[in-house]
């Protein structure tokens, strides 16, 4: 975050505890987690102010306690009842000027919840905010031959309602060589249920559907090699049902006149222009994965 910092005149303040010795946790995870906190925290914070992160072992609760703190605008009680809602946008000035800020926090919320763990917050008007992760601690080989996370004894996080897809755990293909898009998307629908493979590229694409079956596939069209329109004409041409029928979703930065119509032609079932709608997305995901387990229904009676 330090480039960021620097460019808007933020000091940076890390404060370690060396209690905290090796935490057992995902690591991709844990670092989407406090990427997306400190980005807000530098987004929402005026130049010339100070963002935070504390580190700290909580002995008597067996966690590990992760705060970025800053010195922005704060929160309003109001707003705070609806920082861990989907798709909210708080109403105000600053975060009119930054679309996007309730989809991250969800996201930290359920990867949180993931690890056993919970988010709390506080926050005042004019004085800045506090968001604190706290992730059960174990010393390394006590999840063992435990599937289960221990819950931890961490403040009451703010309840979110539940909009994960119902399906269980459907694997998703996405291809896609831009590795912040990537990255976030990827993300994003893991901590929403869905399992993810990803490739890079057209002819990666295509081996992936033929070994992986996956239940649907997320295709970039411009793509290093071979572009995303081919590997969708190859897809469909495939020999195997089970791949040919996959349900696709073009996805393109161009959004040129006839782009649908290209997409549409070469066999995506849908298409949807970058920068995604993260809704939007979600939704058609429930959609066609609902008509393929009904299909798949149908076809055992």
């Amino acid at each position: 975050m330090q480039q960021q910092a620097l460019n808007k005149q933020i000091k940076l303040v890390f404060d370690f505890d060396d209690n905290v010795k090796t935490l057992e946790v995902d690591e991709r995870r844990l670092k989407q987690i406090l990427v997306n906190l400190l980005t807000n925290a530098v987004k929402f914070t005026p130049s010339g102010g100070q963002v935070g992160l504390e580190v700290t072992r909580v002995v008597d609760k067996s966690a590990v306690r992760f705060t970025v703190w800053d010195t922005g605008m704060g929160i309003s009680e109001e707003d705070l009842q609806k920082l861990f809602r989907p798709f909210v946008q708080l109403d105000s000035s600053l975060t009119r000027e930054h679309e996007g800020t309730g989809l991250g926090l969800v996201l930290v919320y359920r990867l949180a919840a993931l690890h056993g763990g919970g988010v709390s917050v506080e926050s005042q008007v004019g004085q800045g905010s506090r968001f604190t992760v706290s992730i059960p601690w174990r010393s390394i080989g006590a999840y063992r031959g435990n599937t289960s996370l221990p819950q931890a004894a961490s403040p009451a996080p703010i309840n979110v309602s539940d909009t994960a897809a119902d399906f269980p755990r459907p694997l998703i293909l996405l291809a896609e060589d831009n590795q912040a898009n990537l990255v976030l998307v990827q993300g994003i629908l893991e901590a929403y249920g869905y399992e993810v493979i990803v490739a890079r590229n057209g002819v990666e694409a295509i081996e992936r559907a033929r070994e992986e079956r996956p239940a649907l596939i997320l295709m970039d069209i411009q793509m290093p090699g071979m572009g995303g329109l081919e590997a969708i004409r190859r897809i469909r041409a495939d020999g195997e049902e089970a791949v040919a029928g996959v349900p696709i979703i073009a996805l393109t930065a161009l959004a040129m006149a006839g782009d649908k119509e290209h997409c549409l032609k070469a066999g995506a079932n849908t298409y949807l222009s970058k920068p995604v709608s993260i809704r939007r997305l979600l939704e058609l995901l429930q959609e066609f994965l609902k008509i393929s387990n009904d299909q798949l229904e149908e076809s055992k009676k």
